[in-house]
């Protein structure tokens, strides 16, 4: 080999080297770019399904690099995941009760939102509910929530306010499953949320209830103790009580939070 053709070819690796390092390095850094800063996990009440949805993509939108995974169960569930130590970031239960126990599990709770009850019927109302005390109709097929479940809890204690004794056909594991039933023609009546039943218009009506026979849903949220993304997941808990947040839950028909008691 030539001296001339061996210089030649060195300059020409040289030349090679020069021009992949820049093309790694501009690789590396798009990589980086593009992967996610912060992955949350946020557990919510079966009640915030549609709404958080919603929530969710505003947070990742207005927050690039932070993905929001949401599992969505009865608040008592969610109760039994923290406490089997299941990982997650965030909690937002649909009572204050469930949260207070889990006190030593969480950070300090913040209520976002409040939420009224309603009888959802199959469209058309074809048994012609009126209110409460029609529930009480061995004839007619009402369903609830189980009593441990928030809604459930909150349901007989309306009911047994105004001395008003239900037979339920089926006690479900949350308040979607109660709106399943009846949806599917399943069951004549329902108790739920209001912004649940608002989920299936067209399929369900809601009658309403009177606030003074009525109980109010208090939602809290709250960062989870075992968080691996503590700073992120304050950030979104403070992020649901912001202006856009808020209007989220308002046009979802959730009430505004008030002052927890």
């Amino acid at each position: 080999m030539s001296p001339t053709f061996a210089a030649r070819r060195a300059a020409a690796g040289i030349a090679t080297v020069a021009l992949l390092v820049p093309l790694a390095a501009c690789g590396s850094d798009s990589g980086s770019k593009g992967a996610p800063k912060a992955g949350l996990t946020v557990l919510a009440a079966a009640s915030l399904t549609d709404v958080f949805k919603t929530a969710g993509a505003a947070y990742e939108k207005s927050h690039p690099g932070t993905k929001i995974t949401f599992s969505f169960a009865g608040s008592q569930e969610l109760a039994a995941q923290v406490k089997q130590g299941a990982p997650a970031d965030a909690l937002v239960t649909a009572d204050a009760r469930t949260m207070d126990e889990l006190s030593a599990d969480t950070g300090t709770p913040t209520v976002i939102a409040r939420n009224r009850l309603v009888i959802a019927t199959p469209e058309g109302n074809p048994k012609k509910i009126d209110g409460l005390k029609d529930l009480a109709d061995p004839a007619l097929k009402v369903v609830l929530a189980a009593p441990e479940v928030p809604v459930g809890r909150y349901s007989r204690q309306i009911l047994d306010a105004q001395k008003i004794t239900v037979k339920s056909v089926s006690q479900e594991p949350n308040v979607r499953a109660v709106l399943s039933k009846v949806e599917l023609g399943e069951a004549d009546a329902g108790l739920v949320y209001r912004t649940d039943a608002a989920t299936a218009t067209g399929k369900v009506d809601a009658i309403d209830i009177p606030d003074a026979q009525n109980a109010i849903a208090e939602y809290p949220a709250a960062t989870l103790k075992t968080s691996e993304n503590a700073a992120a997941a304050e950030a979104f808990v403070k992020w649901l009580s912001s202006p856009e947040a808020q209007k989220i839950l308002r046009d979802a028909d959730f009430q505004q939070p008030g002052i927890r008691r």
